[in-house]
């Protein structure tokens, strides 16, 4: 037993990160690909099986509790920001330094890569099966659509682009009510709980027109890795090049989240915060000059 310790200690040593900001980045790469692997795996089994093994809600539950999974893993180390749209309304708001955000958006990305990558290994015989040899990106057979978000047929990339701006919106709104120290706290250890529930909400309300991406790493990782697989560039060039869309829409959209946040509560919230502060001061400066003078 000793020797096992001793073992697993030298391993530590060797293979511990020092450099506290790529801990933090693979942390968040960790974090993702657990995002990915359970949220499309869940598509996979209800597309594959013809809708024999899942159905849309299945599939909003695994997103919901694949998040909450993901930042338990990863939050510790990095906060589980799993987005690059969190990460950047992060750096916006100060929270965060902005030399995190190109650095978490590639980590965050190549997390989402990996994870499709583990979805298609797991369902290789499937894929093939399902698509008689065949991967299709659009269309009859289609399996594209497991791995990154397409829109349906009634969407235009107006409505998709908006689609993304409110659905991103509402993610952050709720994300920086929960870090909002000002505001009602969630008890210590339930914010990832919390913010599964909400990405959980945001897919049953929203995940209609395109899947609810609002995450440029969740669905660019697939993307690029669907176009290296098999699928080809026709994933880039589908549907007048929609993946532009779930690309930057999310970043308009967390602007305006923080915007509707700040303008309604935060800054209200912040501003009282401060008097309160201030009053305190004031009594106890007041309580010392008292029993100064007695």
């Amino acid at each position: 037993m000793g020797k096992q310790k001793d073992v697993l200690k030298k391993l530590a040593g060797t293979f511990q990160i020092r450099h506290v900001l790529l801990r933090e980045a693979l942390a968040e790469c960790l974090g993702t690909l657990i995002l990915v692997m359970f949220g499309c795996g869940a598509v996979a089994q209800w597309v594959l099986s013809g809708g024999s093994h899942g159905s849309f809600l299945t599939v909003n539950l695994a997103f919901g509790f694949a998040a909450t999974l993901g930042i338990l893993v990863c939050g510790q180390v990095s906060g589980g920001h799993l987005n690059p749209a969190v990460t950047f309304t992060l750096c916006l708001l100060g929270k965060e330094p902005w030399r995190k955000f190109p650095l978490f958006f590639f980590f965050q990305t190549l997390g989402a890569f990996l994870g499709a990558v583990i979805v298609f290994g797991m369902y290789f015989d499937a894929l093939q099966d399902f698509g008689q040899g065949e991967l299709v990106v659009v269309g009859k057979n289609a399996t594209a659509g497991i791995f990154a978000t397409y829109p349906s047929k009634h969407l235009t990339l107006v409505n998709g682009f908006f689609d993304q701006i409110v659905g991103t919106a509402a993610l952050i709104v709720c994300i920086v009510a929960i870090v909002d120290p000002h505001n009602n706290p969630v008890p210590r250890g339930l914010e990832a709980f919390t913010v599964g529930f909400v990405v959980l909400v945001i897919g049953l309300s929203m995940g209609f027109n395109s899947g609810y991406a609002v995450n440029p790493a969740r669905d660019l990782g697939p993307r690029i890795f669907t176009a290296l697989a098999g699928w080809g560039g026709e994933v880039f060039t589908a549907n007048t090049y929609w993946f532009f869309v779930p690309l930057f829409a999310p970043f308009l959209g967390a602007v305006v989240g923080l915007m509707v946040y700040q303008l309604t509560v935060g800054y209200h919230l912040e501003e009282e915060a401060q008097v309160k502060q201030k009053k305190g001061e004031d009594e106890r400066f007041q309580l010392s000059t008292n029993n100064e003078e007695a």
